[in-house]
């Protein structure tokens, strides 16, 4: 035995001992921010915290009804498509929380940079499943992930449109979600939603404050006219939101492809589009109120 050995047998009445390594707590219960985040920064427990949250507002004060959920896939990757409104938009959230909630399968959505910049907001946007509207995050959620992803190509021009442009499409962009989806081999799901012009309309866009703050638009909204401009800012009208899911469109193309047919792109994008256009006129001409649908 080495010296050093033999003196500490001795010390101990002739045995070593061994002290035992303490065991790892593991995370806390109930603590969101251990083991549960994602690569993309989801959190599902945080997710589940604001399902909770949301409900009463999404069955109590939207009332969302939805039609054709059965157009979601049950597995697999999917890109779900929508119409985009309201000057603080209310649709991503009742979609998001609706086939969470239906369909038990996480929704991740994209978006602009702008809000993963901002302090706070950001780290909470991404919690609860909001995603950088990069190409190649599309790819990897659908693709790699088999995940559903939602987007809206109309992006800021959906939601800064004034009142009386409502239920108008604009253009989807260059058709850049129709290349991601044939990249990725995953259909698109267009969704129509009704409600969601009437919950925060714009009445009138002050350009000189949007360049000063450097966002994409400033509004000036009948909520702000009927709440104040503090609560009118988040406080939405409970316009009765109605959801449907339109069967998928599935491209004949080889995915993962460096290169599609600029034109089929741009094709397939005003076919979309239309699709839900059209779906949106059709919901209008059956509805009877605002309100109560």
């Amino acid at each position: 035995m080495a010296p050093r050995k033999a003196a500490e047998a001795e010390s101990t009445g002739g045995e070593l001992v061994h002290l035992p390594r303490p065991a790892d707590p593991g995370p806390e219960p109930g603590d969101p921010r251990r083991g549960d985040v994602d690569e993309w920064g989801r959190s599902e427990s945080f997710r589940a915290m604001v399902r909770r949250g949301y409900d009463p507002i999404y069955r109590n004060w939207f009332r969302a009804e939805w039609e054709g959920l059965e157009n979601i896939p049950a597995e697999g990757g999917a890109l779900l498509v929508s119409n985009h409104a309201a000057a603080l938009p209310s649709d991503a959230p009742v979609i998001m929380h609706g086939i969470e909630t239906e369909l038990e399968r996480p929704v991740y959505g994209l978006a602009e940079y702008l809000f993963k910049s901002m302090p706070v907001v950001g780290t909470l946007w991404a919690r609860g499943g909001g995603v950088v509207g990069h190409p190649d995050n599309a790819y990897r959620l659908l693709h790699n992930q088999k995940q559903l992803v939602l987007v809206f190509p109309e992006g800021t021009k959906g939601t800064s449109k004034n009142y009386r442009e409502r239920y108008q499409l604009a253009r989807f962009g260059r058709g850049g979600f129709v290349k991601i989806a044939m990249r990725a081999g995953v259909p698109v799901v267009p969704i129509a939603v009704v409600g969601a012009e009437e919950s925060m309309p714009i009445l009138f866009k002050i350009n000189a404050l949007s360049k000063l703050l450097g966002v994409p638009y400033f509004p000036v909204t009948a909520n702000m006219v009927a709440f104040g401009p503090i609560l009118g800012s988040v406080l939405y009208f409970p316009a009765k939101f109605k959801l449907r899911v339109l069967p998928p469109v599935t491209f004949d193309v080889a995915p993962d492809q460096p290169r599609y047919s600029r034109s089929l792109v741009m094709e397939q994008a005003e076919n979309i589009r239309q699709i839900i256009q059209e779906a949106l006129y059709d919901m209008l001409r059956q509805r009877e109120s605002v309100w109560f649908g």
